[in-house]
């Protein structure tokens, strides 16, 4: 796969607006998931909401030295890197296999978009001399649909946890406004695959006669093996520099003022608020913002309990 894919003149779409995805179905009609209308809806949406650009003319900004220090200290760009090259690596291999040719198109389209989001990478890498070099790729096992599906729900969890944390970061200005105009780019193209993703899921289970208590268990076993992989993910992230760059005052920039109930609920509003700008027909994830919901219910309860023993006892 290489950038030749992508023939199309490149443009530079930083605008905060994002492109809308429009049902194609009649008023008043309702989309049932797993038909010919429901496929046609997710991937017309998804191939006519690609966005134009070139990793390499974006505007990256100039960083001051302290900048340019956080940044490099950050301990998982090399993973980030391999983990958006394997991306590109699995769903390049897996298209051809598909049979649809609807379908087909579409996985083709976010194959080149993955292969991108690596390339987007390793300008970054390169521009801001970040120390992260380029890992072998492993060998792809023969299953490729089932690696489709183990990325895509990783893909989904990654990007749940990463709404949070990019929402503080961003708030904590630890880069400069125009580096996350940039890193947004990639956030929204990752929400693009994540709608994307459940929808095929959901057309591919209905195809198999899957009911949905079998279609949640399913989801629930692979989005536990993608927590293993994300864990392991953050363990050589941090085994690869033994931690001694990302100095404590660094850190300190995102964890002061930090509760997990507060990062719980940037990731459930920050998800609403990209999802937000999709059909209503296309389905989305509903597994982890609701765990996230039943959480934050829990949380809640908690202080109060908490609040009203503290009066009582004062």
């Amino acid at each position: 796969m290489s950038d030749a894919l992508d023939t199309r003149p490149a443009a530079v779409p930083l605008a905060p607006e994002r492109p809308v995805a429009r049902t194609h179905a009649a008023p008043g009609t309702r989309i049932v998931p797993g038909t010919e209308a429901h496929k046609t809806l997710f991937c017309t949406q998804f191939l006519e909401t690609h966005e134009l650009y070139d990793a390499d003319t974006l505007p990256w900004p100039e960083l001051t030295e302290a900048e340019l220090a956080r940044l490099r200290a950050v301990p998982f760009w090399q993973e980030v890197f391999h983990t958006e090259r394997r991306a590109a690596a699995i769903v390049d291999a897996f298209t051809p296999t598909m049979h649809d040719p609807l379908v087909r198109e579409a996985l083709a389209l976010q194959g080149r978009e993955e292969f991108r989001h690596a390339r987007l990478i390793r300008v970054m890498i390169d521009r801001y001399g970040i120390d992260a070099t380029e890992q072998p790729l492993e060998q792809l096992p023969d299953n490729l649909e089932q690696a489709f599906i183990d990325f895509g729900f990783g893909e989904c969890l990654d990007a749940f946890l990463g709404f949070g944390a990019f929402k503080t970061a961003r708030e904590s200005a630890f880069l400069p406004p125009a580096m996350f105009e940039i890193f947004d780019v990639l956030m929204h193209e990752e929400t693009r695959h994540i709608v994307f993703f459940i929808n095929y899921m959901a057309w591919r289970e209905k195809q198999r006669g899957l009911g949905k208590v079998r279609r949640t268990s399913k989801s629930v076993r692979f989005y536990g093996r993608a927590a293993r992989r994300l864990t392991g993910m953050v363990r050589r992230g941090q085994d690869s520099n033994d931690g001694k760059d990302f100095a404590v005052t660094q850190a300190n920039m995102f964890l002061e003022g930090f509760s997990f109930r507060q990062f719980v609920e940037d990731c459930y509003r920050e998800n609403a608020r990209r999802m937000s700008v999709f059909d209503p027909d296309l389905m989305q994830p509903r597994l982890l913002p609701g765990m996230a919901d039943l959480a934050l219910r829990g949380l809640r309860m908690w202080d109060r309990r908490r609040g009203a023993g503290t009066r009582a006892s004062a």
